[in-house]
């Protein structure tokens, strides 16, 4: 049986991800398809915040953090690593905890100076960490679901100049990945924003296999999937 502690890794969540739908998604999903589910839950979870609805919120926020995982998987790359290269306990931008981009107008992006020693164990500490660079009290909940929306058009983005352009393809590569990480770290600032805890609700969805057939490899059909109700 797979399952997915509270307690443990991003990289362990990847590689639940992996063993429990890499095979159906390889099999019955293009990376363009990944894409529209990544955003059809998204955009859900952003509905949710609109009606003010935490339950819609919460489990479309946990499923479209899920399909993140499905995209890097495809790719083949750690988004453990990357979003730590990125956001090495300091903002991406300003390279400052807590984030100073309002207060100093940071015009450029400044060298990051990565401390391995303060890298999270887990996911919940990487979730404890984005709210220490940037403070839930510093927006408000619509604010944070406009930077989720907006960086979901920018994974969308990145995947699909990867895709049809065969120039500059490492740097389009590294983009996707950049991009992917934008967009975990604004999951999180939703989740912070909504006293959310994503490791505890992972925890809870994917107790056993797969969170609708229960099963490893998944066995859910795909209208059952392009049908599920959230």
């Amino acid at each position: 049986m797979a399952s997915y502690k509270k307690n443990q890794s991003i990289a362990q969540y990847q590689k639940f991800i992996e063993k429990v739908y890499a095979v159906p998604g390889d099999r019955n999903f293009s990376l363009e398809e990944i894409l529209v589910q990544h955003q059809r839950f998204t955009m859900r979870a952003l509905k949710g915040i609109r009606k003010n609805d935490q339950k819609k919120l919460k489990f479309n926020l946990l499923d479209s953090f899920s399909w993140s995982f499905t995209i890097a998987n495809r790719l083949h790359f750690s988004l453990e690593n990357i979003l730590w290269q990125r956001f090495s306990y300091l903002c991406s931008y300003c390279a400052s905890v807590p984030c100073i981009c309002k207060i100093k107008k940071v015009k450029k992006r400044r060298k990051i100076i990565v401390d391995n020693t303060k890298r999270p164990k887990s996911l919940k500490g990487f979730q404890k960490m984005f709210n220490e660079i940037y403070p839930k009290e510093g927006r408000t909940l619509e604010h944070a679901g406009i930077h989720l929306a907006e960086e979901s058009g920018e994974v969308s983005e990145a995947v699909h100049a990867f895709l049809t352009n065969q120039t500059n393809r490492k740097e389009r590569f590294l983009n996707i990945k950049e991009e992917l990480a934008d967009y975990i770290s604004c999951s999180f600032g939703v989740a912070n924003s909504s006293d959310i805890d994503i490791a505890e609700g992972l925890s809870d969805l994917f107790y056993n296999n797969c969170l609708a057939c229960h099963k490893a490899p998944c066995k859910c059909t795909l209208d059952s999937i392009t049908n599920f109700p959230s």
